[in-house]
């Protein structure tokens, strides 16, 4: 089986071409749409279009978990600016799961140092509420540098906060399955009932089981 090809030098190019003539373009992407538990994780980042190419640097998905956490220090070290929200269990189920990731990319947008002048969104909804020149891209992770940086930020920070939940909650087994609804994940859901950690609007199945020890 041969070397996979790099992609990152074409979606560096694809970036490249859409640098405005004055200030920055940045990449903002979500990782925790469909799980059952934790939060909805955003980030944004402003890579350095000008330095060559990560290797490496793809869509999140297409990368295993050690690449994606090998990848992820060079990318903060790369990057001119870079920032990471999100929007809590609590909050997707007051505001919807929609509402809440744009919650989580605003903050996102709001802890950078510096501010961007065009971003580039994964999908194809613009944020609301946002003074800000937007430009949406269907798939967006796979064709950006910037977007597929962000969305490795985005996932590696979410994946080490739901392990980091998986100690507190063990049998839950958060450390494998990052909270969304794998039969594991049920299993332990009728078992156990729900933590503190799970999206009742998610869950309205296993609600009359949950635990007030949680």
């Amino acid at each position: 089986m041969g070397k996979k090809t790099d992609v990152a030098p074409v979606l560096w190019e694809h970036d490249r071409i859409l640098i405005p003539s004055a200030g920055y373009l940045c990449g903002i992407d979500e990782v925790g749409r469909g799980p059952l538990a934790g939060g909805v994780v955003a980030a944004c980042v402003i890579l350095d279009l000008s330095a060559a190419p990560i290797s490496g640097i793809n869509d999140s998905k297409k990368l295993n978990p050690e690449l994606r956490e090998s990848l992820y220090p060079k990318i903060l070290a790369n990057a001119v600016a870079y920032g990471v929200g999100e929007a809590s269990p609590k909050e997707i189920d007051q505001i919807n799961i929609l509402n809440a990731t744009f919650l989580a990319m605003r903050r996102a947008l709001e802890s950078m140092a510096i501010q961007p002048v065009l971003l580039l969104v994964d999908g194809n909804q613009k944020i609301p509420s946002m003074n800000l020149s937007q430009r949406t891209l269907v798939g967006g992770d796979g064709l950006s540098a910037s977007i597929a940086a962000a969305s490795i930020v985005a996932k590696v920070t979410r994946d080490r906060s739901m392990e980091e939940w998986g100690k507190q909650f063990p049998e839950y087994g958060f450390a494998r399955h990052k909270g969304y609804g794998t039969a594991d994940h049920c299993r332990a859901l009728t078992e156990h009932g729900l933590s503190s950690i799970h999206r009742r609007s998610f869950c309205s199945s296993f609600v009359s089981h949950t635990s007030p020890l949680h």
